[in-house]
This record gives structure tokens, sequence and C-alpha cells, in this order.
């Protein structure tokens, strides 16, 4: 397969940018506008949404005592450079904890919710024409491979978070670059696996997609980062993950060089 010549950009990467969080604006009008999928969506990001809430709280319950256990050499400081150290450490913490929360909130809510996304994307794509190629593959093998795929993306996040985390506590750099660096590769990552139910619908894993994303590495990005701003609203993952699988249908489609017009 000639992934350049599929997902050649025709525009400047600014335009692919915001042409790509607009797909995730389509994503919402697909949803809203049927009942069925609303159902069908909500259920698992729920789930998902009530364990992740109380993990992150309990994060922040205990946000002190991990902060003061990554700075043993903040001991010995006068009391004002201690604190500071500490209310740095903290929000570092915290940071790395949402992203990882944010990220890995949509591999462990596909997992839960593998079903039920599976049918919106399939909905959404014979609204589309169908899909061309599509392959048939049992329930507990499609499982096994999201499940697979997840932990792979998972253990890549978490591998990210570490020197962001570190770069925290360089201050501005901390609290302006990071931030917005955190952004990108979250919303990369987003990106990558909320394609993954069309693209194992024609038989194609990670590293098809993941190449094919590339090829188009502005539009993808767009879309990952507009999803990835909506997850840190509070409870907004749980309203637009399923929204976000319709735009990623989109998105892979237009991966593929195939119709993104109802039809």
């Amino acid at each position: 397969m000639d992934v350049i010549s599929i997902a050649r950009p025709v525009t400047g990467p600014a335009s692919r940018f915001l042409s790509g969080a607009g797909l995730l604006l389509r994503g919402i009008g697909l949803y809203v506008r049927s009942p069925k999928l609303m159902l069908l969506g909500i259920v698992p990001a729920l789930i998902s949404g009530v364990l992740y809430l109380a993990a992150f709280a309990a994060l922040v319950w205990f946000v002190d005592d991990l902060a003061a256990l990554v700075t043993p050499f903040a001991d010995d400081w006068s009391t004002v450079l201690r604190n500071l150290s500490r209310v740095v450490a903290g929000l570092a913490i915290l940071g790395v904890g949402g992203l990882l929360g944010v990220v890995t909130f949509t591999a462990v809510t596909l997992v839960i919710g593998d079903p039920f996304y599976e049918a919106i994307s399939e909905r959404v794509e014979n609204r589309l024409g169908g899909a061309p190629g599509a392959v048939y593959v049992p329930f507990w093998s499609s499982l096994r491979r999201s499940l697979a795929d997840s932990l792979r993306l998972m253990a890549l996040s978490a591998l990210v978070g570490i020197p962001l985390f570190v770069a925290g506590f360089i201050p501005l750099v901390g609290q302006t670059v990071v931030p917005v660096v955190g952004a990108a590769i979250g919303g990369w990552f987003l990106a990558v696996e909320l394609v993954g139910a069309p693209f194992y619908r024609r038989g194609m894993r990670l590293p098809e997609r993941r190449a094919l994303l590339k090829a188009d590495r502005p539009t993808a990005l767009g879309f990952g980062v507009a999803v990835f701003v909506c997850f840190l609203i509070p409870l907004g993952a749980i309203l637009v993950m399923p929204a976000a699988v319709a735009g990623a249908t989109l998105l892979a489609r237009r991966s593929l060089g195939q119709s993104t017009k109802e039809g």
C-alpha cells in the first residue's frame, strides 16, 4: 500500500490541523442526531469516568505525600523553599497524572465499550457508504487485538510522561511549554487509538494505521488535540467519547482516501 499517495496533504499544515479539529465537530453532529448512537455510547464512558474520577480524587488526596516522597532533597531547606518545591512537585504530579489519565481513559474505555463503539463506528460508516474491503473479525479476536494495542499505547504514553514530569520542575517552561507538548503528544496517541475500530474492520493493525495517520500528521493532530482538550473538561470525556469515535471514523476514512460525505 502506498501510504503517501493515499493521504498526501493538499493544503497547509494549519488548515489541515483545523480540518482535523473539524472532524470532531462533525462527529458530534452525527452522534447527537441519532438517539440510538447516544444510548450505545454513554454506558461504557460512564463506567470508565466513575473509575477515573475516583482514581484522580485519590491522587489529589495523596498528592502532598507524593510530592514529599519525590523531593527528599528539600527536607533540609528553609520552610519557604521546601514548601515551594513541593507545590511545584505536586502540580507536576497532578499534571502528569491528568495527561496519563486522559490518554489511558481512551484505551480503557475502548476495552470496556468495544462492542458499543464498534457498533457506533459501523453505523457511521454505513451512513457514509460502508467500508470497502471489510473483513469479519470475531468478537474475542477483536477484543484481544484492541487490548494488546491499547496496552502498547499506554506503555508509550507512560514513557513520554516521565520526561514531561521532570520538565514540569523547570520554572516557566514547566507551566507553559510542557502543557503544549503534552497536549500534542496526548492528542497524537488519542488519534491513533480512536481510529482502531475502522481499521480493524478492514483487517489493518496498529502499524498500518499509524503509518497512514503520519502521512497527514497535522490533520490527525488537529483531531486528537481537539479531543484531548475536550477530555480535560470535567465530565468532558464521558460526553465526548462516543462523538470522538464517530469523528475518528471520519478521520480513518479520510486517511484511506474514502468518502466522508453522507449519502
